[in-house]
């Protein structure tokens, strides 16, 4: 696996035999599953009630199930699992830690460089003062279906630009085409030290 790490996080990396008993491959293949399951269940949801309701109903699942979806994978996983971005839309939630930031700036990068943003993931043992974690994040890319909340004013229906800016007052996470990164997923494990 490739790692690409920023000088910042770099200093909060432990050395490779003093995460000899932290098998990465296994940490990461499992993380690489629960955010699959957070991305699809999330996704058909989506398009249920896309389909039932509209872009105006379908906030509701990115507003209440997703993060309820995540609670779920969070409780069964012993993880933190969790949807964040650097264009954040609801400010109780997916607000990035200092790790996530940086790795979602990396995303960025490396998708402007011709990375493909669905295949952008990174995963690593840091130490934090709280102790040591195993840390993933998986690339969020923007889908068609998601510009009628997330697209530009030329994308966002009148009706559902009203209904966001009443349930989103501080909303930030517009303006994206698709394939751009709307931001990733992250599972955050503790480690025995």
């Amino acid at each position: 696996m490739q790692r690409h790490l920023p000088l910042a996080i770099a200093l909060l990396v432990l050395p490779a035999a003093a995460i000899a008993d932290t098998d990465i491959a296994a940490e990461t293949t499992q993380a690489r599953q629960t955010a699959g399951q957070l991305v699809q269940q999330t996704g058909a949801a989506l398009k249920k009630e896309l389909a039932a309701t509209g872009p105006e109903g379908a906030i509701g699942v990115c507003r209440q199930v997703a993060p309820d979806i995540a609670g779920q994978l969070s409780r069964s996983t012993g993880s933190r699992v969790a949807r964040v971005s650097l264009k954040v839309r609801n400010a109780t939630l997916g607000h990035p830690d200092a790790w996530e930031q940086e790795v979602l700036a990396e995303f960025d990068r490396r998708a402007a460089a011709g990375e493909k943003p669905e295949t952008l993931e990174r995963a690593e043992v840091v130490t934090e003062p709280a102790g040591k974690f195993f840390r993933f994040m998986k690339a969020i890319p923007v889908q068609p279906m998601c510009l009628s909340c997330h697209g530009t004013a030329e994308t966002i229906p009148a009706n559902v630009a009203a209904k966001l800016a009443t349930e989103y007052p501080r909303d930030r996470a517009t303006g994206y085409r698709a394939g751009e990164i709307r931001g990733a997923v992250t599972v955050k494990k503790p480690l025995a030290e």
